[in-house]
């Protein structure tokens, strides 16, 4: 298969996945042809380091007709109608979580995406269901584990920030920091798990950064199903085991833990799964370990719906704007500090 000529906007967290297209697998399907920034200084670092041409805004992007598709690794305000832009320019995109603040932004520029046929991929929620949530739909219905009952997710890392004036120093731009930027994965995973999110609450603090926004947050979730979610996301935390995933989810007859409690230095940064259930029967006691996790760009996917593949059970618009609408009202939960309801997609 052909390798889709890719450009890339946004250099300051693009430059992570610049490095991943040309050093990391991603390279088989995708053809970094060209970067831009309007950072020129940045964007003739990355440019002359790959010996790619330079470009300083989207229009330059746009005018090159040799590029497919285009990556969108700028701030998420205002994403969906830089999106709306390329897509109408006749190209496809990937781009990252957080996809949008304003949600009917963002189902509106999905929704024009289908209609005219253009691929809009981002890294959570994914476009096929990562593997750790299909192994938990597997066991769910190999053991009968029933409905489940509730989902307790954490995932921190050791931030010590200081403001830049960039949005992440915008407490409207950035609701519940930590949350915004890492609990965004769990929140898309959970909607997956659960469904449809009818009410939050959040408590948010300021232990260690710089920034004017929180870097430590717990978020509680009540589903419209009746199961209880809760989210820990933290940028205070040190222990060498940054952005675990852990995952504890409780079903009516067992429960599956996802990288919770290693039990040795070996195990630290395994992706590792447990389902422990009797399910009617004996008890089970079942361990995996999984290549990868949620919350990874599947560039072979996005090739393959360029191609023209079409993908069978893939995320739609409205499943990528159900964690759009938790974090709205998430923001508003920050401000009241009452529980706030989640509008309906």
């Amino acid at each position: 298969m052909q390798r889709i000529r890719f450009g890339m906007l946004g250099l300051n967290f693009g430059r992570h996945i610049v490095d991943s297209l040309t050093t990391g697998p991603a390279r088989n399907v995708i053809d970094l042809a060209q970067v831009c920034d309007r950072d020129r200084d940045r964007a003739h670092a990355i440019g002359d380091r790959l010996h790619l041409p330079t470009a300083y805004d989207l229009d330059e992007l746009l005018a090159d007709d040799s590029l497919e598709a285009i990556g969108v690794f700028t701030g998420p305000a205002g994403r969906a109608e830089m999106i709306r832009k390329i897509i109408r320019a006749g190209k496809h995109v990937m781009t990252t979580k957080p996809f949008e603040v304003n949600s009917e932004a963002a189902l509106d520029v999905l929704e024009e995406a289908n209609y005219l046929g253009k691929v809009v991929h981002l890294n959570s929620p994914s476009p096929l269901m990562p593997p750790n949530l299909q192994q938990a739909f597997k066991w769910q219905k190999q053991y009968e584990l029933g409905r489940p009952v509730a989902c307790r997710r954490d995932v921190w890392a050791s931030y010590r920030e200081k403001a830049d004036g960039t949005w992440m120093d915008d407490p409207k731009l950035c609701p519940v920091a930590p949350m915004f930027r890492l609990g965004i994965y769990l929140v898309n995973d959970m909607i997956r798990l659960l469904g449809e999110v009818e009410t939050v609450q959040v408590t948010h603090s300021r232990v260690f950064t710089g920034r004017p926004t929180a870097d430590n947050a717990q978020l509680t979730l009540q589903f419209r199903s009746g199961s209880i979610g809760s989210i820990f996301a933290s940028f205070c935390v040190d222990d060498n085991r940054p952005y675990g995933n852990a995952m504890t989810l409780n079903y009516e007859r067992g429960t599956i833990y996802q990288n919770v409690n290693p039990c040795s230095i070996e195990q630290l940064n395994e992706r590792r799964m447990t389902l422990v259930t009797t399910a009617g029967r004996k008890p089970v006691l079942e361990h995996v370990t999984l290549d990868t996790d949620s919350g990874q760009y599947q560039w072979d996917v996005f090739s393959r719906a360029i191609r023209g593949e079409k993908l069978e059970d893939a995320v739609t618009p409205k499943q990528v704007v159900a964690g759009l609408r938790v974090v709205e009202a998430m923001s508003r939960a920050a401000e009241s500090g009452r529980t706030e309801r989640v509008e309906s997609v």
